[in-house]
């Protein structure tokens, strides 16, 4: 029997509300015109590269004010929805019966589930009752990658399972209109709303999901995250990160590969999770690639924003990583704060 896992089926799907970032840019102004820097702030809707991005609410719901409970309802309400629609879609490109699969992961970080997740998906769907379950909370951006990795260890471990992987971000809801801190302006021109999933097993054609890589910096647990305030999750961003990736990636990708025998130039293919339009440069830089080489990482984020954990299985699913024969390298940034890299065998 194969021991190696393999993506059988990679999957994503939006909420219903399209946001243009124009609009999204006048409401912000609105919101915040008795901010004494938000003109000088107002740049930034533009510099991100993106032009348009989902949500689970109508762009009204950002005017009125709503505290955590409120939000994290509609969390769970269209988390849920968006997962069994990624299941069902995964399934059908898989050609499995709902009674095939073995075990569920779930990835998450901008809302809270007892039961999880991937108990809520189970009930919804009709699961088996024996199905085995792993909820991760808290990867951030880093979640798609190193949820993938562990849904691959769990097929690796059990061979001839089925797993059934599922990240879902709405990060669109910690909008604060009441706070006009630089990040949570960021975080407004950046954040959209999303879900991927993916399924896993050692028996099937797909690629080969192979070796991964987590490095966390020491002294950098306030580089990236959420600080929870009574009307939801406050986004924490450094101006630190473009510098760090400029300076330090490139050292912890060199140990990942060479650890694997492995040179930049044995790669076909990047999936990198478009954090920003620097962090994209930055990244490129330590790629080694053109400027604006990462093409499917940027259109991407131009058209669906920052959606966290499940970003780089849309920009997976952009490349038809599942149908072509390419040894891909993908990474992406996380909460830690962490660099995250899976090599996916197409060879």
């Amino acid at each position: 029997m194969a021991t190696e896992p393999r993506l059988l089926a990679l999957q994503t799907a939006v909420p219903p509300f399209m946001l243009e970032q124009a609009v999204v840019a006048d409401i912000a102004r609105t919101l915040f015109t008795g901010h004494a820097d938000i003109e000088r702030l107002m740049p930034v809707f533009t510099n991100t590269g993106i032009e348009k991005r989902y949500s689970c609410v109508p762009p009204e719901w950002y005017l009125g004010t709503h505290g955590w409970k409120d939000r994290n309802a509609i969390f769970l309400d269209h988390a849920v929805t968006l997962l069994t629609r990624v299941a069902e879609k995964l399934l059908a490109e898989a050609g499995l019966r709902r009674d095939e699969i073995d075990a569920i992961v779930t990835v998450t970080t901008t809302g809270i589930a007892t039961p999880s997740l991937d108990a809520l998906i189970v009930e919804r769907m009709g699961l088996r009752r024996d199905i085995q379950r792993t909820p991760i909370f808290g990867f951030g951006c880093a979640g798609g990658v190193l949820g993938l990795a562990r849904a691959g260890a769990l097929a690796k471990a059990q061979p001839g399972s089925k797993v059934l992987f599922l990240a879902v971000e709405l990060c669109a809801l910690t909008f604060r209109k009441d706070d006009v801190s630089k990040s949570n302006i960021v975080a407004t021109a950046l954040f959209g709303d999303g879900a991927a999933g993916a399924i896993v097993s050692t028996e099937g054609d797909g690629p080969k999901i192979g070796a991964s890589f987590e490095h966390t910096w020491p002294g950098s647990l306030d580089i990236m995250g959420w600080e929870v305030e009574e009307d939801g999750l406050k986004a924490i961003f450094s101006q630190s990160i473009p510098g760090l990736v400029n300076n330090e990636l490139e050292k912890v990708l060199q140990d990942f590969l060479g650890r694997n025998a492995t040179a930049l130039s044995d790669i076909d293919a990047f999936a990198c999770h478009p954090g920003g339009a620097k962090v994209l440069t930055a990244l490129e830089r330590a790629l080694r690639l053109e400027e604006g080489g990462l093409t499917d990482s940027r259109s991407v984020l131009r058209d669906y924003g920052n959606m966290s954990s499940v970003t780089v299985l849309f920009v997976l699913e952009r490349m038809r990583i599942v149908a072509q024969k390419k040894r891909a390298l993908m990474s992406t940034l996380g909460p830690g704060f962490t660099a995250a890299f899976l090599m996916l065998e197409g060879r």
